[in-house]
């Protein structure tokens, strides 16, 4: 292989490993899951036809831990754990067997990977060409998954969603919650509105609005966010967004609140633009991304469909 050749798989690699990857966004919740889902914050909603793989954990959330989880909680709100505790740690120490086995390939021994390269950039190329190679194959895996056959779109029908709607229906598929909630037409409407109400809000940097469509926690995530995005001079604009298709994965209700938490397969245009110049930094202006994510949305028992806020964000 060219010297060009090896230089280029590994600085691709190594973007891939510092968090550039093809499928993040900058939209709210910036591709992670944060935020509550009352008493089942720590569970998974169940997979759906939208969303047949299971939703990664809530990495952030303000909501107490469960007992079972003490031991491995800190503060609430925030995970708990060192440094090697992270994605990077667990990177960082697969890259060290990485490295061996990327040596072994080159024919330099098992520790040429790293005495080749003779740097920690050559470390941290190999571990991003791992996780390259790692996260194509799993993709791959995943996309040749066949979905669940359930009743999720044949309750669509019964319910007789209202034309236009987007696909919102049915359910995930799981057994039915305790205390199951009902949700109707009118509920799936209000979902996809405050799926595109939410978009438009964090686009324009409208906190006033983020904090009328979403808890007063998800709003803190939100702005902590938007202020980030400030301090290094861009501002992240999204349009065009349409909801593709979604199920309901699971509702329920508890003494204090209703849950919804809805799988939504979406496309928007999502670009983060330079303040001063208006220049586009990252993202597609013309072609628009496709995310599908996990949205849960609470509501004061009894309370009406326009009362649905936000709660917390799931990627799925």
């Amino acid at each position: 292989m060219a010297v060009r050749q090896k230089t280029l798989i590994f600085t691709l690699a190594a973007l891939v490993a510092l968090g550039f990857s093809a499928d993040s966004f900058a939209k709210p919740g910036a591709g992670g899951s944060m935020g509550s889902r009352g008493a089942r914050t720590d569970s998974a909603p169940p997979p759906t036809a939208t969303a047949p793989r299971p939703a990664a954990p809530i990495e952030r959330s303000m909501t107490s831990p469960s007992p079972g989880m003490a031991q491995n909680a800190g503060a609430p709100g925030m995970k708990s754990g060192g440094f090697m505790s992270g994605g990077f740690g667990r990177g960082l120490l697969g890259g060290l067997v990485g490295a061996g086995l990327i040596g072994l390939l080159l024919g330099n021994g098992f520790g040429g990977g790293l005495g080749g390269l003779s740097s920690i950039l050559g470390l941290v190329l190999q571990i991003g060409l791992l996780f390259l190679v790692f996260k194509l194959v799993m993709g791959f895996l995943r996309r040749r998954q066949p979905a669940p056959q359930g009743a999720a779109f044949e309750n669509v029908a019964a319910q007789s969603p209202p034309p236009g709607f987007g696909g919102f229906g049915g359910s995930g598929g799981a057994p039915a919650a305790p205390v199951k909630l009902e949700i109707g037409p009118a509920d799936f409407n209000a979902f996809e509105q405050n799926l595109g109400l939410i978009q438009k809000a964090y686009g324009a940097e409208d906190m006033a609005a983020l904090r009328a469509l979403a808890t007063p926690e998800m709003a803190s995530y939100f702005a902590a966010e938007l202020q980030e995005t400030a301090k290094i001079g861009q501002v992240n604009k999204i349009s065009d967004v349409t909801l593709l298709k979604g199920d309901l994965a699971e509702a329920w209700r508890e003494p204090e609140s209703e849950y919804a938490s809805v799988a939504m397969r979406f496309s928007l245009i999502d670009t983060m633009v330079d303040r001063a110049t208006g220049r586009i930094v990252s993202g597609d202006p013309v072609k628009p991304d496709v995310a599908t994510e996990i949205w849960t949305f609470a509501r004061r028992p009894g309370g009406a469909t326009t009362d649905w806020k936000l709660s917390a964000i799931q990627q799925a």
